[in-house]
């Protein structure tokens, strides 16, 4: 694969979230309110149509990048070996969607098997702009947790290149909607969401760190 904002309440309202399990849905996908949760079976994945869509830590760029660590397992350097579940949970810009992503039965492990994905990964500040009253509700409903992370992860590896070229790619939530790229280079926006640091790679896949956390159906 070649939107940041408190914490108080709205930290301790994500590690009440990351302690709340939850039944995977098995309805169809075809329901906006019923997209089933992953399991841990590892997901069929494939390249870009621009390219294999793999990055190296010199193709990173973005204004946010800066707030990544220079070493260490949460460095750009250090995420490149480790699986994206486990590489995004060294890093500190990620605390809080790797918290979520922990509270949805088997969505790590099934991140952590694919064998190629593009995630748009909200940073711990546009999970706090959510505000209290949104965290309680998906700490307490975790089957509504499911498909809003889903509707972050594409089941394709691109590169920012891949992305402008594709100018719009389907996530796993296919009820939520086509994501429109728009812009390019370091102007570059997932449904309006803006790219803060992108092209970062781990094993598996090519992370894009936002601004926000999108809801799929409002774009």
């Amino acid at each position: 694969m070649r939107r940041f904002a408190g914490a108080g309440i709205a930290a301790a309202a994500i590690l009440s979230l990351a302690a709340c399990g939850g039944d995977d849905t098995n309805a169809d996908s075809g329901s906006e309110n019923d997209t089933p949760a992953p399991s841990s079976a590892p997901m069929e994945s494939s390249s870009s149509a621009a390219g294999d869509g793999v990055t190296t830590a010199d193709d990173v760029y973005g204004p946010g990048c800066s707030q990544v660590p220079t070493e260490g397992e949460g460095s750009v350097g250090g995420m490149i070996d480790d699986p994206v579940a486990t590489a995004a949970s060294n890093n500190p810009l990620l605390t809080k969607l790797v918290a979520a992503v922990g509270a949805v039965d088997g969505l790590g492990d099934t991140l952590n098997g694919a064998e190629a994905l593009t995630v748009f990964a909200p940073a711990d500040p546009a999970f706090d702009a959510l505000g209290e009253e949104k965290f309680n509700e998906l700490a307490g409903k975790p089957d509504e947790l499911a498909p809003i992370l889903q509707y972050h992860v594409v089941p394709q590896r691109y590169d920012r290149e891949g992305l402008v070229e594709a100018g719009t790619v389907e996530s796993l939530n296919n009820a939520g909607g086509p994501l429109k790229i728009e812009g390019e280079g370091e102007n570059m926006t997932v449904n309006g969401a803006k790219v803060l640091c992108g092209n970062v790679p781990t094993a598996n896949a090519t992370v894009f760190v936002i601004d926000s956390v999108m809801m799929p159906g409002t774009n």
